[in-house]
């Protein structure tokens, strides 16, 4: 099991893997990428009860990215967990590749096709409802960017999951104040949030999104309470670890040409560098 620091040095790999991968597609999210990589990080290499020879068990936890425009971080993450070889990353976004623009199944370890907003937290309802009605121990998580949080659908499936205390369920909101047109509050108002999805019937925490300490704490402990769903909200950075993507809402799908992406992987190496160096001064 992987300790704080060693979680940590993952996610600055996978960072510079993901810029990586978005350059050589010539297409990706990337900023959606970069402020979701963590959680992510933290579900599949601590929380989650699944891997690549369990994927078929019917007992195991599932996780659908309801915000599936920001795959390119899902991709790497899997691919690291060995539900695929690293070398498939080479095709994204070729002609026949399955690894497309957004989650699909025909891709190895992805429960669930995502990307039209507002779907993934009603199909995981329905999954965690199931799960209850079939008595199965495994639990459902769903990832969502706020900006989707203005698709209706998921209220509906709020009001659901309380209605039927669907303590099986967690969701995470990647809360980067950010979208595609500009910021959250300017396009459509969240605030108060936390207020809001408490009044749906979610036990709700909060938790620094980029603390991969924080994060395994709180997602280490659900249920939240028992007998309702539990909510975490990740206060995030949209671009987090490239200083000139960081809270810009143009690189929402932007594409970094050579000299960007130069500078780009010379703060992300340097990041590696030096959590690589506090990981060997631990041993």
């Amino acid at each position: 099991m992987l300790d704080a620091q060693q979680l940590s040095l993952k996610s600055a790999r996978y960072r510079r893997s993901i810029l990586r991968l978005i350059k050589r597609a010539g297409a990706g999210h990337t900023s959606g990428d970069l402020s979701c990589v963590d959680i992510l990080n933290v579900l599949y290499n601590r929380v989650l009860n699944v891997a690549p020879e369990t994927f078929a068990d019917p007992d195991r936890d599932r996780f659908i990215q309801s915000k599936g425009h920001s795959v390119e971080a899902l991709y790497v993450v899997l691919a690291d967990r060995g539900f695929f070889p690293e070398s498939e990353l080479e095709t994204v976004c070729r002609f026949g590749s399955h690894f497309v623009g957004h989650p699909t199944r025909k891709v190895p370890g992805i429960e669930q096709n995502t990307g039209a907003l507002g779907h993934g937290l009603p199909m995981s309802v329905g999954a965690a409802l199931a799960g209850k009605m079939d008595a199965r121990p495994f639990r459902v998580f769903t990832l969502l960017g706020d900006g989707e949080l203005a698709e209706g659908s998921n209220w509906e499936a709020s009001l659901t999951a309380a209605h039927y205390g669907l303590d099986n369920l967690v969701v995470i909101v990647d809360r980067n104040f950010l979208q595609i047109t500009g910021p959250t509050e300017d396009v459509c108002a969240l605030e108060p949030l936390e207020a809001k999805f408490r009044d749906f019937g979610y036990c709700v925490r909060t938790c620094d999104g980029h603390d991969v300490a924080a994060l395994v704490q709180a997602l280490e402990s659900v249920p939240f309470r028992e007998g309702r769903p539990s909510l975490l909200l990740a206060r995030t950075i949209k671009g987090k670890g490239v200083s000139f993507m960081e809270n810009d809402p143009s690189w929402h799908h932007g594409v970094p040409d050579e000299e960007q992406y130069a500078a780009a992987m010379r703060e992300l190496d340097a990041a590696v560098a030096e959590r690589e160096a506090e990981v060997a001064a631990d041993d």
